[in-house]
C-alpha cells in the first residue's frame, strides 16, 4: 500500500503533511486556480477529510518506486455519491509536489464545490496559521 494511501486512510494528517514537499502544488476539481505551497494544500485536505463520508480508496496505479501514482477513491459528498482520482507526482527526495484530483459526475463535483466552499474560511485560516509558525520557528 501506497504511504500516502495508507496515511489518508488512518486520517494521519501529521503523516499526510508529511509527504508533501514544501513546493507543492494542488489542483482542485472545482477550482480553476491551482493552490501553490504545503500550506495551503495541507489545509486542503484537512478539509476534504471533513466533507468526505465513507471515504475509500478501490485502486492503486503505479509502480511503487515510480514518480508518478494514481489512487482511485470512492466517496460520499452531501448525499452525492462521487468516483474521483488523485493523480500524485513525488519530486527526487520521494515528496508530493503535483497533486491533482479528479471527480465525476457533475452532480457530486457540484456538491463538492458547494461543500468545500463551506469549509474555506475555516481552511484558509489553518493556512495562515501554519505559515505563521513557520515564520517564527
Amino acid at each position: 500500500m501506497h504511504p500516502f494511501r495508507k496515511a489518508v486512510e488512518a486520517r494521519d494528517h501529521a503523516a499526510i503533511e508529511a509527504l508533501l514537499a514544501d513546493n507543492v502544488v494542488f489542483t482542485s476539481p472545482v477550482a480553476f486556480k491551482p493552490y501553490p505551497g504545503k500550506a495551503i494544500t495541507a489545509a486542503i485536505l484537512r478539509g476534504v477529510m471533513r466533507v468526505f463520508e465513507d471515504f475509500q480508496y478501490v485502486r492503486e496505479i503505479g509502480a511503487p518506486d515510480a514518480a508518478d501514482h494514481a489512487l482511485v477513491f470512492e466517496t460520499t459528498v452531501n448525499g452525492k455519491r462521487l468516483n474521483g482520482c488523485d493523480f500524485l507526482h513525488f519530486d527526487a527526495d520521494g515528496k508530493i509536489d503535483e497533486f491533482t484530483v479528479m471527480v465525476r459526475p457533475l452532480s457530486a463535483a457540484q456538491a463538492l464545490a458547494e461543500a468545500m466552499a463551506a469549509q474555506f474560511e475555516q481552511i484558509s485560516r489553518e493556512a495562515a496559521e501554519q505559515l505563521t509558525r513557520e515564520a517564527a520557528q
